[in-house]
């Protein structure tokens, strides 16, 4: 029964993998975006992150994870000849690959983490698999889902090597290095998760030099290529001298930049509690009451498979809490960390179940079908349509350049964030010429009442808007305004009034 039930929750991964919601810029902008704009030559647009004198991005996780099945997908779409493969090719190929990620080698680094109790792994299996972070953030473009599987075979080698007490597992250890340097340079915030783990093996290393020898040379030889690989995106005319004597070494201007408190007040600061009372229960929902009994459970303990669990993921959320600035997604390693080392309530149990599919079915809609789920769609549908050569986005996430089709050079895209209603009306004034078709568009959610006096105006009215497009399963969580319009009118607003709309623009001078 439970093998169906797991079935049928890997068809629900498969589901939200495959419905566009947008969770957050990184997803794009921190991966494909880069990566696209080097295979298929896409213009693309470069975040901060890319851009300053020292980057903080490597490059060198995202030609792993992108590049390569970006590379194998043209050469298969170039040989039938197809051509080159459409964004929205490359977009849901990448988001099948996370998905197979997730349902590969998470849930079989779980499987081998969790050991031989049959009961312990069912369990552990199912908890993880219905859990909305799986569904959603673990099948998206992000770093922290990367980081998650990343984190899970760190602990899976350590456990084998530490296991083995006849062998020196040096090669067990070179792939350890590899793993651990990609960690690294895929997110600074790895380390927290296995530094106590890794602790386990200091004693291995002591009774065999050859695997340590083995984690350090295979350490630095991977290093050094990520530096290599950073050096030359960044400076593409480095020679091998530039590489020895200037490197861009991107992990290190990360921590140089994460550590100024001033840097994170750009990003929001938050209390140092934010994690652990906040995006942890935000994350786990009802399995945050069973945490209290999984740590008396850990302090009764002497150590083990599921102590290691346990200790990676406390040990994490409590590293990253002494840094302000703290996302919920950064925790995402820790979800089948504590998910795979629970045990069910023996009281109540029907009842929390019951609250667990609950809040995420609730959460997987509102995160995987919702969230921003309009941005990509209304992508794909103006890189197909013609005689559009402005597209202003407001109130929306920042659009994914790449995903135009080709048409960046004819398209000019604007993104204004949240500004004010009056700035936005301005600056469409501005870019808009009396009675003529300039080919001007707006894209905003439908929840944004501040248009509605301009929607199809009469004369009196400047600017008038023409709806042309809309993609109805789209949410503006960011338009939440309780504490000006109160709870009920504005839910009624932003779920009543759901969905992303195309605009055309016409201004009308004598008004």
């Amino acid at each position: 029964m439970w093998r169906r039930i797991h079935l049928v929750l890997i068809l629900v991964r498969l589901y939200f993998a495959l419905s566009p919601s947008y969770l957050h810029p990184d997803e794009n902008f921190q991966g494909p975006e880069v990566i696209a704009g080097e295979v298929f030559s896409y213009p693309v647009h470069h975040t901060w992150e890319f851009t300053d004198k020292y980057p903080i991005r490597s490059t060198f996780p995202l030609w792993l994870i992108y590049g390569l099945p970006m590379i194998i997908l043209r050469s298969i779409w170039v040989g039938v000849g197809k051509g080159e493969p459409s964004p929205a090719v490359v977009y849901w190929t990448l988001r099948v690959l996370m998905f197979t990620l997730s349902f590969v080698l998470e849930d079989w680094a779980l499987e081998e983490l969790i050991g031989t109790s049959w009961r312990r792994r069912r369990i552990a299996l199912l908890l993880v698999a219905s859990s909305y972070v799986t569904w959603t953030y673990q099948t998206h473009t992000f770093s922290n889902a990367i980081e998650t599987l990343v984190v899970l075979w760190s602990l899976y080698l350590v456990m084998r090597i530490v296991a083995d007490k006849q062998h020196s597992g040096s090669f067990a250890c070179a792939v350890l290095a590899f793993i651990l340097v990609t960690g690294i340079f895929n997110r600074i915030t790895f380390p927290a998760y296995v530094i106590v783990p890794g602790l386990r093996l200091i004693p291995h290393f002591r009774r065999k030099p050859l695997a340590f020898a083995s984690l350090v040379f295979f350490g630095s030889l991977t290093a050094c290529t990520a530096v290599y690989f950073d050096t030359v995106f960044y400076h593409p005319e480095a020679t091998f001298f530039d590489f020895l004597t200037s490197p861009v070494i991107t992990p290190l201007n990360n921590v140089l930049y994460n550590v100024s408190r001033s840097n994170l007040q750009k990003h929001g600061l938050h209390p140092l509690y934010q994690h652990f009372l906040v995006n942890l229960p935000l994350l786990i929902g009802p399995a945050f009451l069973l945490l209290p009994c999984l740590i008396y459970n850990r302090l009764r303990s002497s150590g083990g498979d599921t102590a290691s669990r346990i200790d990676s993921a406390f040990c994490g959320t409590l590293l990253l809490s002494i840094f302000p600035h703290q996302e919920a997604r950064f925790l995402i390693p820790a979800v089948p960390l504590l998910l795979s080392s629970m045990r069910l309530p023996r009281r109540f149990r029907q009842a929390w179940i019951v609250v667990w599919i609950i809040f995420n079915v609730i959460m997987g809609m509102l995160m995987g079908v919702f969230h921003q789920g309009g941005v990509v769609p209304m992508q794909l549908h103006l890189g197909k349509q013609d005689g559009i050569q402005h597209a202003f986005w407001w109130k929306t996430y920042s659009p994914p350049i790449w995903l135009l089709n080709g048409k960046n050079e004819e398209i000019v895209t604007t993104d204004l964030m949240g500004i004010p209603g009056d700035e936005m009306l301005a600056t469409l004034r501005g870019n808009t010429d009396c009675y003529r078709d300039d080919g001007v568009y707006l894209v905003a959610p439908g929840s944004a009442t501040f248009l509605d006096p301009y929607i199809n105006a009469s004369n009196r009215s400047e600017i008038s808007l023409e709806e042309k497009w809309r993609f109805n399963r789209h949410l503006n969580l960011d338009d939440l305004d309780f504490g000006e319009d109160g709870v009920w009118p504005t839910l009624a607003r932003v779920l009543g009034r759901r969905g992303l709309v195309l605009w055309r623009v016409e201004r009308r001078c004598e008004a």
